[in-house]
């Protein structure tokens, strides 16, 4: 039996494993187009992060797929639509790209490092349960969380006593990162 230390120990570096995965398409991304993302407003992030979440949801029930990228890849979507997100929140949407590569960067490790820190609190007092969960649980209370920020967005962000959407962003950034660590230690997609 592993040690709740040793478990610990084991999530954080897995946790940033499966961070830096996600920083790296993130960086050759910014080679490719570069702050392009800049001028999305949070509702055209919400949906593309829907597109995704919901793409991983039909995968697994169908138990089969045609296009090419899998599971894993649409995980990492979510993961860095949701720090682009977080970002767009902080700064806003522009007209036009403003973003050099190490802005962009500086921006997605300040974010990553918030959802790290959330994922640690909360891992201290759930105990781990994520564990326990099925991928497709995952999935669909990712699913969910994209539906609260669709209804967040439409009251003009406005909450009476629900979180905010940084707080939604955020869990679905760990909810992936979650995924990815489930996936890799199965070894399997779904």
């Amino acid at each position: 039996m592993i040690s709740s230390e040793m478990e610990k120990e084991n999530t954080s570096q897995q946790y940033k494993n499966a961070m830096e995965v996600c920083r790296s398409l993130f960086s050759a991304k910014l080679k490719d187009y570069g702050s392009a993302w800049r001028i999305l407003r949070l509702p055209s992030l919400t949906d593309q992060i829907y597109i995704k979440a919901n793409r991983i949801r039909s995968i697994q029930e169908a138990k089969t797929q045609k296009i090419s990228d899998g599971i894993r890849e649409e995980f990492i979507g979510i993961i860095n639509y949701s720090i682009i997100a977080l970002i767009q929140l902080e700064h806003g949407v522009v007209s036009s790209p403003d973003f050099s590569p190490e802005k962009a960067l500086k921006h997605f490790d300040e974010k990553s490092n918030l959802a790290f820190n959330l994922m640690e609190n909360k891992n201290h007092d759930y105990g781990e349960a994520w564990r326990d969960m099925r991928v497709s649980s995952i999935t669909d209370l990712i699913l969910q969380k994209i539906l609260r920020i669709k209804q967040i967005e439409d009251n003009k962000g406005e909450t009476i006593v629900s979180e905010g959407l940084d707080a939604n962003y955020l869990d679905m950034i760990n909810y992936g990162v979650f995924s990815l660590i489930l996936l890799n230690e199965k070894n399997f997609d779904a």
